[in-house]
């Protein structure tokens, strides 16, 4: 069968075939819209709106520090909670989007928001009227709460921007590609790899240059130039707009599973039949005319299946959603709890990535930053180093580790996607092994050099101490990060591929907020009884030694509950076997382009 999906489309084939339409719903010709010529102008988007994205996130918390005179704990905190919130909105900007205003207007009304919030952040750092004055390291000098509340309503205006654009804009990109046209499969392969580029560029110049012209130039030029590349980004792909397909919307997934455990809690006293081919479940034309195919029964969350029990006035032609589901129906809505677990155990390392843009920058602030006798490098550059090793990583993982390792296994994929994730819940572990001791060292420096109740005086050591910590957090997330995002997304069923990937988001975003509890419920419970506390505003006096090191029991907790989870996890990757045999009658094997959550493991660790 793959001879006849790789040959050449007919003659007559000058409409796509994957249900894409224009803006008004009209079918579209091949030839006038799609493919690269409207995804350059996506690409070209990418890299300027990760610049304007990055220029803010990589820096905030030396902002709200030397700016803004917050404290080391709720600076920190902010950060996390703001970090938090960009994770978490892009849920409800994919529902809308796929259920409401389709991709593109979505992401049309979500860009001048994100503008909006972009603006009012230039001006908040520009405008006398609304920062404080600069004053030393000690200064008493605070934020009014107008000067503080308009920086954050620009915060939070971007989360909302970012909420529409970050879950549609990649997969845009992917709907200009027609997954039925081979030539347009292939492209489609291409157009991710230019993709993961146009991240790794816009965030690589950000960490780099963005960043020490926001240090040794100015904040408001460094907020200036990130708002006016994100303006003549959304320009670009204004542009293109007569050149884009697009995907009409469709039910959401959220609507599906809650029928689904609504028709169930119905039904709680109802007994199941014996026969699971009693249950409800639609013809097998149904599904072949939509080029799909049914899920057959499985024994596990029995609960579920009782929505599947034809009961009472069930038997009517027309019985309610609500009342009734299919079999497959069933099985999704259980394809996606069983992932609960694992999701759950993401939410600590997620919170150890929080650690990057906050503490981790805090600490490098303290060090001695110079590079030859002129040059000194800002402390969140050293971000670039995550995101240049995870590339790394994950080159080396695709062409050394995963050949050699399946020759080993006869795993195609070399280990299996819990057993990667697993990999990097130890490196995690090891890193904030090496943090504590790196921080323990930086300590002892400076105390022997009596800098211990001296804020805002360089230890004389250099910042490169924390390149180790750094540069195991990319390859953690050429493990755990890449092996999540892919995971959610195989693991989810065809028609709900976007709430796997959404999965994936929540994990980030639960992580940083739980970083904000863990930091500020450490910060209390260290301060009671008229201790000192482990950590304060002054980082020499402080015990990050300490706070990390309670992490590396955190990070071993939570690997032995994955153990657990592991154990327990069932694949449903061979009933898709199964069901693509029986789909067919003919044990028809069917070729996937990488989809378009496949990139989002890259971008994802680059926050």
């Amino acid at each position: 069968m793959a001879e006849r999906l790789e040959a050449a489309p007919a003659p007559d084939d000058e409409y796509t075939r994957d249900g894409t339409v224009d803006l008004h719903g009209n079918p579209v010709l091949r030839s006038k819209r799609g493919g690269w010529k409207a995804c350059s102008f996506v690409v070209v988007y990418e890299v300027f709106e990760r610049m304007a994205f990055y220029g803010i996130s990589s820096n905030l918390v030396l902002y709200l520090t030397t700016r803004l005179h917050q404290g080391t704990v709720p600076s920190a905190n902010n950060v996390t909670n703001w970090v938090g919130t960009i994770w978490m909105t892009p849920v409800i900007g994919a529902y809308v989007a796929d259920a409401h205003l389709g991709r593109y207007r979505t992401f049309m009304i979500a860009s001048v928001i994100y503008l909006l919030g972009m603006i009012l952040l230039t001006l908040s750092v520009s405008l006398p009227a609304l920062r404080p004055p600069e004053c030393g390291a000690d200064c008493a000098q605070k934020a009014s709460s107008v000067q503080l509340g308009v920086f954050f309503l620009g915060l939070y205006i971007l989360a909302v921007g970012t909420g529409g654009t970050k879950p549609n804009i990649s997969t845009i990109g992917a709907d200009q590609f027609d997954d039925s046209h081979p030539a347009e499969r292939r492209h489609k392969l291409s157009f991710f790899n230019w993709w993961m580029f146009s991240i790794f560029f816009g965030t690589l110049f950000s960490n780099t240059v963005l960043v020490y012209i926001q240090d040794n130039v100015g904040w408001s030029v460094g907020y200036a130039l990130p708002t006016a590349g994100l303006a003549v980004s959304i320009a670009i792909f204004t542009a293109g707009t007569p050149f884009y397909r697009h995907k009409p919307t469709s039910e959401s997934p959220f609507a599906k599973m809650a029928r689904v455990i609504v028709a169930a809690a119905r039904k709680c006293a109802v007994a199941a039949p014996v026969d699971p081919r009693d249950l409800h479940e639609l013809e097998p034309e149904h599904y072949a005319k939509r080029n799909a195919a049914p899920l057959p029964h499985t024994p596990h969350l029995r609960a579920l299946s009782k929505a599947a029990v034809k009961a009472g006035g069930d038997g009517r032609r027309a019985a309610s959603p609500w009342s009734l589901s299919t079999v497959t129906q069933v099985e999704e809505t259980k394809q996606m709890l069983k992932m609960l677990p694992v999701l759950a155990i993401t939410f600590v390392p997620s919170a150890m990535m929080a650690q990057i843009n906050t503490l981790f920058v805090k600490q490098g602030t303290t060090l001695d930053r110079h590079v030859g006798p002129h040059f000194q490098i800002p402390p969140a550059s050293l971000q670039a180093f995550v995101t240049i090793s995870m590339l790394v990583s994950v080159v080396l993982y695709d062409r050394a580790f995963m050949p050699f390792a399946r020759r080993l296994t006869g795993d195609p994929r070399g280990i299996s996607l819990l057993q990667r994730m697993g990999v990097g819940l130890v490196i995690h572990i090891a890193i904030m092994g090496i943090a504590s001791a790196t921080e323990r060292h930086r300590l002892a420096v400076a105390r022997e050099h009596g800098l211990y109740d001296s804020k805002g005086t360089t230890v004389p050591l250099t910042i490169f101490v924390l390149l180790p910590q750094f540069v195991l957090m990319g390859v953690a997330d050429a493990f755990l990060e890449v092996a999540k995002i892919e995971f959610f997304y195989d693991q989810a069923p065809e028609g709900m591929k976007s709430l796997g990937t959404s999965y994936a988001m929540t994990s980030l975003g639960v992580g940083n907020f739980l970083s904000s509890a863990l930091l500020s419920t450490v910060s209390h419970v260290t301060r009671r009884g008229g201790r000192p506390g482990w950590v304060l505003n002054n980082l020499n006096a402080s015990r990050l030694d300490k706070y990390y090191a309670f992490f590396v029991v955190l990070n071993c907790a939570n690997l032995l509950v994955f153990f657990v989870v592991c154990r327990l996890y069932v694949y449903n990757a061979e009933v898709s076997r199964v069901v693509d045999a029986a789909a067919t009658g003919e044990g028809q094997k069917r070729e996937v382009a990488m989809q378009p959550a496949a990139v989002g493991a890259v971008e994802n660790t680059l926050l």
